[in-house]
């Protein structure tokens, strides 16, 4: 009998991995009607404790996930200025005609699905769950005991691609970590870091050639971070870059920066919704010019501190990402990728690692796949510091030892995140003020 318990009991575990919590408290419910070993019942008791909270939490991204499709298809995306979206969306017989209560140009919902069933579920080249990395291209980079704020150059950026490379064993994703001078170019960039790191790649395409953007074609291993909307409207000098990118076929890694209270509605349910339903219109997009392209979810929704600035130390910045996370690794099975492990101080201090360290913890904990910033990132991902990217790696051997040494019996711990229902009212309300319709309401 303790062998059956025991195997019961790791199904359920199992089941909790794989985000079927119903289906697990349906076992331990069972455990408990005809198990009689104390031990094994303690760890049941452990267990039910935390999985009404999980079912009630999968709802919650359950809720969000699907009115992140109602937002395109209730609310529409701005998309009236830009022809060649309009254009390439007709074509597809993609826009809903016969609604005539959106505030913008809506799409259908059939198209919609047919698209996201064309996202491949599986990327090349993918590093696997908990993996931090480099990113997102600060323009500065910190020098110790130098003021003097300006990109890296050919001999500085050179040096950072050797001590990158030389932590393979922690960096999990190479994302480049700072901007560069004219001493060096994008393609040249690409290209020493293709020499000198092994693991999963990204670069920002927008400032390339089109044989530059070429050069990550059909490679596994290279993601093209790209972007195309903010606050439910195209950036108009991301559309030609975005669609070229798709066109060619790179690994597209879509990236999504709303900020609560500026870009996107401060609530955190309709924060990640309009986060979500952002990315999810890139993906429609992506798929409608190469179906099947590869698509990564890089919603990296984000906060601000009372003065308006982005505050990366804040624990709502970490855990509204790990929620995102938890949609996609729950809900949607999207290749996934957040944003962690950065600060909001201007220089390496004890504080700043700790706080870094915090948030790639608390990353872990929850359960992420991707998140770049993790390693070096300062002043809100205004600098990248050699100094503190190589304490970041120290660090998080050291954490990762000891995330590893934690028994495995534990299961997938609650988030709370607090649902409010009320999320296409917030976005709605977001979507009204940039509208002129509405102007003056």
């Amino acid at each position: 009998m303790n062998e059956l318990a025991g195997k019961a009991f790791d199904k359920g575990l199992l089941l909790e991995k794989e985000a079927q919590f119903e289906t697990a408290k349906s076992i331990y419910e069972d455990m408990f009607r005809h198990v009689t070993d104390e031990t094994v019942l303690r760890k049941v008791r452990f267990r039910m404790e935390d999985i009404d909270d999980l079912v009630a939490e999968k709802a919650i991204y359950q809720r969000i996930d699907e009115n992140a499709k109602r937002v395109l298809t209730e609310i529409g995306i701005n998309i009236s200025a830009n022809q060649t979206i309009i254009d390439l969306l007709m074509e597809a017989d993609a826009v809903d005609f016969n609604n005539e209560t959106a505030l913008f140009i809506p799409l259908k919902r059939d198209y919609i699905d047919h698209c996201l069933e064309l996202v491949p579920r599986e990327m090349p080249g993918d590093p696997g769950m908990n993996t931090f990395g480099t990113g997102a291209t600060p323009p500065f980079l910190k020098r110790t005991g130098d003021e003097e704020l300006r990109p890296a150059n050919c001999e500085e950026y050179k040096k950072i691609i050797l001590e990158v490379g030389s932590q393979q064993d922690t960096v999990g994703i190479f994302s480049q970590p700072v901007a560069v001078d004219k001493s060096i170019s994008l393609s040249e960039v690409a290209e020493l870091m293709e020499q000198n790191y092994q693991g999963l790649k990204m670069i920002a395409t927008n400032m390339m050639s089109d044989d530059e953007v070429a050069f990550l074609k059909g490679k596994k291993h290279w993601v093209d971070g790209t972007s195309l909307l903010t606050s439910l409207a195209p950036m108009n000098n991301m559309v030609d870059p975005f669609l070229r990118s798709a066109r060619i076929g790179n690994n597209l890694l879509l990236i999504d920066q709303s900020i609560a209270g500026v870009s996107g509605p401060a609530s955190p349910e309709s924060l990640l919704t309009q986060n979500h339903a952002q990315v999810i219109f890139m993906m429609v997009i992506a798929q409608t010019v190469t179906p099947g392209i590869t698509c990564v979810h890089c919603g990296i929704p984000s906060v601000i501190e009372a003065g308006g600035n982005l505050s990366y130390s804040s624990p709502h910045q970490t855990f509204i990402n790990a929620a995102l996370a938890r949609i996609n690794i729950w809900i949607t099975g999207f290749p996934s990728a957040q944003t962690g492990g950065s600060t909001s101080a201007p220089n390496v201090t004890a504080r700043a690692l700790t706080d870094s360290e915090l948030s790639r913890n608390a990353l872990r904990k929850y359960g992420v796949h991707i998140v770049r910033h993790a390693l070096g990132a300062l002043g809100s991902l205004n600098f990248f510091s050699l100094e503190k990217f190589l304490e970041d790696c120290e660090r998080e051997r050291r954490s990762k030892m000891l995330f590893d040494a934690i028994p495995k019996d534990k299961g997938v711990i609650p988030l709370y995140f607090p649902g409010d229902n009320q999320a296409l009212a917030g976005i709605r309300e977001i979507a009204e003020k940039g509208n002129p319709k509405y102007a003056d309401h």
